[in-house]
């Protein structure tokens, strides 16, 4: 669609924009506090800038920055489309803020909701200078092309001037990154104090490995650093450490006691076509920083060797796997001995056998599990036994582990 042209507003509108956007310049005290309050209220916006003072300011001085700018262009100029706010001083906060840990998610929230927050108080003094609503809608059709025009050409400039410097800056800085790991997870003679310089990153905490992996060849590099944000999302802890392995994997770590909401990342990572997650578990201290990384790396293996279609995958899910699947043709020898026809029966019998295990047995535990009757589950229970080698109850750990390792190598499902 061709854009709409910029059709130049009458003298009086022209007017009307110029006494409007000297208000601006001079609003109340308390219209400034409500923009940044709901700037800061930001759901995107990391703790370490709301708390920080001197960052807090860099969000206020931005939005009031950018106001003016606007401002001061309709004053001299009303009317007319206003370029973007993109000098050195608005580039240097977005920057700095970046750096301490407002992704490009967070940015684009923060000019969402001041917008929200400005047009509501631009009608306000758009009614005031003006009772006519012929007015009111030419100037309201006016500015909210002009508002939203300008922002997003700043979200633009501000973005492609960062990806630019990125860009530049991307290999130096994880060639370090990668070299410091390697150090680390090969247990060579480095300090914590001075790894922990060299990554930005404190080691003594609680953190979870990710391996971040694109499987197919058409797969968006962005999309990585999407899943990699959607991954810190759903643990909200402080900024994580992330290296670019290769120009297709991303190996992060992200600090928290609890690891990863693994629905939430699910749920993401179904948004972002070809990409995968393997996790290790959530360990404290360098060692655990090292020992959750070695288990992620593991996690990626059992899913890229048994051709898993699962998107996200824990260590705790494969470990199992891992044991049992390391030489494939003596686990498919096991897998058909201990399950024999069970191995080719419904998915949904299997599910049922390997649920009422993990149960410990205990049948009404297992149907609630599955949301069906006990009956149900019974009944299935015995058509298993009917295609099992050794009944169920005999040798339930065996059979468990089998169907494991099978769930695995058809996929992870």
């Amino acid at each position: 669609m061709e854009p709409r042209s910029w059709e130049q507003p009458t003298p009086r509108i022209c007017e009307l924009m110029r006494l409007a956007a000297e208000r601006v310049i001079n609003l109340p005290q308390d219209w400034l506090d409500e923009l940044h309050a709901a700037t800061l209220a930001s759901d995107y916006m990391p703790p370490a800038i709301v708390e920080d003072p001197v960052l807090a300011g860099e969000v206020r001085r931005s939005n009031r920055a950018n106001q003016l700018h606007w401002a001061a262009a309709n004053i001299g100029h009303p009317g007319e489309p206003v370029p973007a706010n993109v000098g050195a001083d608005s580039l240097a906060i977005a920057r700095d803020l970046i750096r301490r840990g407002l992704d490009e998610s967070a940015l684009l929230d923060a000019y969402r909701i001041g917008h929200n927050v400005v047009w509501r108080q631009w009608m306000q003094v758009v009614f005031e200078l003006t009772s006519d609503a012929v007015e009111q809608r030419e100037m309201l059709e006016l500015s909210a092309r002009s508002i939203t025009a300008f922002i997003d050409a700043t979200i633009a400039g501000i973005h492609r001037q960062l990806r630019i410097e990125r860009d530049d800056l991307i290999r130096g800085t994880h060639a370090e990154r990668r070299e410091i790991v390697a150090l680390i997870l090969h247990g060579a003679a480095i300090t914590e104090k001075h790894a922990e310089n060299k990554l930005g990153y404190h080691l003594g905490q609680c953190h979870t490995a990710a391996v971040i992996w694109g499987d197919e060849s058409d797969t968006d590099l962005a999309d990585l650093d999407r899943a990699a944000e959607a991954l810190t999302h759903t643990v909200g802890g402080p900024r994580p450490l992330s290296v670019l392995a290769d120009a297709a994997t991303r190996w992060v770590w992200v600090p928290g006691d609890t690891g990863p909401d693994l629905d939430r990342l699910c749920a993401a990572v179904d948004q972002l076509p070809g990409v995968r997650i393997a996790l290790g578990p959530t360990a404290a201290g360098i060692d655990g920083f090292r020992r959750s990384h070695l288990d992620a790396i593991t996690t990626e293996r059992i899913m890229a060797r048994l051709g898993a279609g699962r998107r996200v995958a824990s260590f705790a899910d494969v470990e199992l796997a891992a044991l049992v699947t390391t030489d494939p043709e003596s686990a498919q020898r096991f897998i058909n001995h201990t399950l024999g026809d069970f191995a080719t029966a419904d998915p949904e019998l299997q599910r049922t056998v390997l649920t009422f295990v993990h149960e410990q047995c205990n049948a009404s535990r297992a149907a609630a599990r599955l949301f069906t009757h006990r009956n149900t589950l019974l009944n299935r229970l015995t058509r298993a036994n009917e295609l099992l080698p050794q009944p169920l109850e005999h040798s339930s750990v065996k059979i468990a582990v089998a169907l494991e390792a099978l769930r695995w190598a058809k996929g992870g499902r």
